[in-house]
C-alpha cells in the first residue's frame, strides 16, 4: 500500500488510490502555522484491508505532524479515538491551556 501526500499552505490530503480512483483519504487543514485540524477520513469498500489502511494514513499524518513540530486537533470521530486511545500518538494532540 502506497500512501501519497498532496497538500499546500492551508490544507492537505494523505491518500491511496489505485490507477486514477481514490481508494482512501485522510484530509486536514491548518490552523495557523503549529497545528492542524485532521478533517475527515474516508475508506472506499472496494479496499479489502479498510482498517490497515485507516491506520497507515493516520501513521503518515501523525509523522508528518512530528516532521513538522505541529499539533493535531482531530475532528473526525474515529480518528480522535484512536488518537486518544493510543499512547504513542498523544504526544501530537494539541492542547489547550
Amino acid at each position: 500500500m502506497v500512501i501519497k501526500h498532496r497538500g499546500n499552505t492551508h490544507k492537505g490530503v494523505f491518500y491511496i488510490e489505485e490507477g486514477n480512483k481514490m481508494l482512501a483519504e485522510i484530509s486536514y487543514s491548518f490552523a495557523g502555522a503549529d497545528k492542524m485540524l485532521l478533517d475527515q477520513t474516508t475508506i472506499n469498500n472496494e479496499l479489502p484491508e479498510q482498517n490497515e489502511a485507516g491506520s497507515e494514513l493516520l501513521d503518515a499524518l501523525i509523522n508528518y505532524s512530528r516532521d513538522k513540530n505541529i499539533k493535531v486537533i482531530p475532528l473526525c470521530i474515529i480518528a480522535k479515538s484512536i488518537i486518544e486511545q493510543n499512547p504513542a500518538y498523544r504526544d501530537v494532540l494539541f492542547k489547550q491551556t
